[in-house]
């Protein structure tokens, strides 16, 4: 698909960047950068609530590196990626011939990063029968291996994320609260992409260069119709979506400009609205037909191909209707034509 017409952005040269650095840390997650700053050196449990995707094993990476033991080991665990069977040995570890299989002894997770950190991604799916013994070793910093009657001490900081609803599995008995409220004396909320826009440009850089490198390409510049839609678009998948599109992207491009297949986005301004029960208005059919053509038009509001040309009105007139009709960010997308 060929690049929108509009003016072009060129990417700036940044300054040399940690792997790990936040991108966006100085907008959209700047409260969240300084929830991190105030907790990383308390040594409290930390819960981190977010969707899928939105970064939450970022902001744990940032609070151990923050910390006093930035110097030890950093451990993490999907608790929903293993088997209920095997999650016990993988968090505490089982002597030989523990179970059927155990042909060694193994060190557990919890082991692993002892004067460390722990991170427990996808805490709400550790199963209930695990969950006394994930509060033991919170209260005490002791456990036993499977198979094993001998106490292992451990000195284990805890972070722990979650895109479920623990209050409400909590409520329906699926979440022990004792276990809730000792994972979650820090909560740390980290947004969804959707509602930190301004951040999407320079994701979009970090990653075009990223994957630019690596696919050995020379891209400097994007479309700003392209960039509008980016921004715009509502990325349920989050920063992981967002990554895999400008992938994407540099493997269809074979110039300086990126080819990204913007079939596949729907400005969340642009939603086709829910069928009314009842008899739509005059006012309700105007808006859906409005938004209907600026979809078609590609999300530019003016110039020769615009919305404003095919519904054969002046661009001003067609801004005035969409606030009118409440059509927005029809200002900002106006922008680029």
């Amino acid at each position: 698909m060929a690049a929108m017409p509009g003016t072009t952005f060129s990417f700036p040269q940044p300054a040399a960047k940690r792997e790990n650095e936040i991108i966006g840390a100085d907008r959209g997650l700047r409260h969240v950068l300084d929830a991190v700053r105030m907790v990383a050196p308390a040594d409290a449990a930390v819960m981190i609530h977010g969707e899928t995707g939105a970064g939450k094993e970022v902001i744990a990476r940032a609070i151990h590196e923050q910390s006093r033991r930035s110097h030890g080991p950093y451990v993490k665990i999907n608790c929903a990626a293993i088997p209920a069977g095997l999650l016990e040995s993988e968090l505490f570890g089982h002597e030989r011939g523990a179970f059927t299989g155990a042909w060694t002894q193994t060190t557990g997770r919890f082991q692993m990063a002892d004067r460390g950190t722990l991170f427990l991604d996808e805490v709400g799916d550790l199963p209930l029968e695990l969950q006394p013994k994930l509060l033991r070793i919170l209260q005490e910093q002791e456990f036993e291996r499977l198979g094993s009657g001998r106490t292992i001490r451990v000195d284990v900081r805890v972070i722990a994320a979650t895109n479920r609803d623990l209050e409400q599995m909590v409520r329906d008995r699926q979440f022990r609260p004792d276990l809730y409220y000792r994972l979650n004396v820090f909560p740390i909320l980290v947004p969804p992409l959707r509602e930190r826009s301004e951040d999407i440009p320079q994701l979009v850089w970090h990653f075009v260069r990223r994957f630019a490198e690596r696919m050995n390409k020379d891209i400097d510049a994007i479309p700003d119709g392209v960039m509008d839609m980016l921004k715009f678009h509502a990325w349920p998948g989050n920063i992981r979506e967002l990554q895999n599109f400008i992938e994407r992207a540099v493997i269809l491009s074979s110039g300086p400009v990126p080819r990204p297949p913007l079939s596949e986005l729907k400005p969340m301004a642009m939603a086709r609205p829910a069928e009314p029960a009842s008899p739509r208005t005059l006012a309700e059919a105007q808006r859906e037909h409005i938004v209907e053509v600026i979809r078609e038009a590609g999300g530019m509001v003016g110039g020769r191909s615009g919305a404003a040309a095919r519904l054969g009105m002046a661009r001003t007139t067609l801004l005035y209707r969409m606030r009118k009709l409440g059509i927005e960010q029809g200002r900002t997308l106006s922008a680029t034509a």
